[in-house]
């Protein structure tokens, strides 16, 4: 099975590559649009920017690429967002796939507690589809974000954080989530396992 994760210079694509050795799985990063489309699964990682990552994606046009894959493909944080229809990080177009927009979390007034960025261990609540299979109700996954995707029709799973929000997306091949499967221990182990058994 070939897995190649998407290189467009985003932080975090170490930890995904450790994750995967873990999993016995040697994985390729790449920005050559035709090893990624050659993949049986594509990864979709990231931590950073948006505005100046869809730079990137741009300038290697796989803006255009990613959403003519049919194969499954993950995105995780970053590449989470940036698979939705816009964000307000930098005034970002992004790539369309879910109908949803990212925005910025605003702080509960006069909570000290709920700061930005949403930092640690969140339980995952309606959890649906087969990237949850044999997770438990009560599973807690790792998040590190100041933006996020409001709930909509393809919301797989979600949290809350000042408000309710999408911890995960799904439509057709494409799975995406908003927190770090790869720094979540067994939880986010078996999401990382569930996928590639897709």
């Amino acid at each position: 099975m070939k897995i190649v994760l998407i290189d467009y210079r985003a932080g975090n694509v170490q930890s995904v590559l450790f994750a995967l050795q873990r999993l016995g799985v040697e994985a390729v990063l790449s920005h050559d649009a035709a090893e990624i489309a050659s993949a049986d699964k594509v990864i979709f990682p990231g931590v950073g920017e948006a505005s100046s990552a869809m730079k990137v994606l741009q300038s290697e046009r796989l803006d255009v690429l990613i959403p003519t894959l049919k194969q499954p493909v993950l995105g995780i944080c970053l590449g989470m967002q940036l698979l939705c229809r816009y964000s307000e990080e930098g005034n970002t177009a992004a790539l369309g796939i879910f109908e949803v927009d990212v925005l910025r979390f605003e702080p509960a007034p006069g909570d000290a507690f709920q700061k930005v960025p949403h930092m640690g261990w969140n339980t995952l609540q309606d959890m649906r589809g087969p990237l949850f299979e044999g997770l438990s109700p009560d599973t807690a996954v790792y998040f590190v974000h100041s933006y996020y995707a409001g709930l909509c029709a393809d919301t797989s799973a979600q949290t809350t954080y000042n408000i309710p929000f999408s911890a995960a997306l799904c439509r057709d091949n494409f799975y995406a989530v908003q927190f770090h499967p790869e720094k979540s221990g067994a939880a986010g182990e078996r999401i990382i396992q569930n996928f590639l058994q897709l």
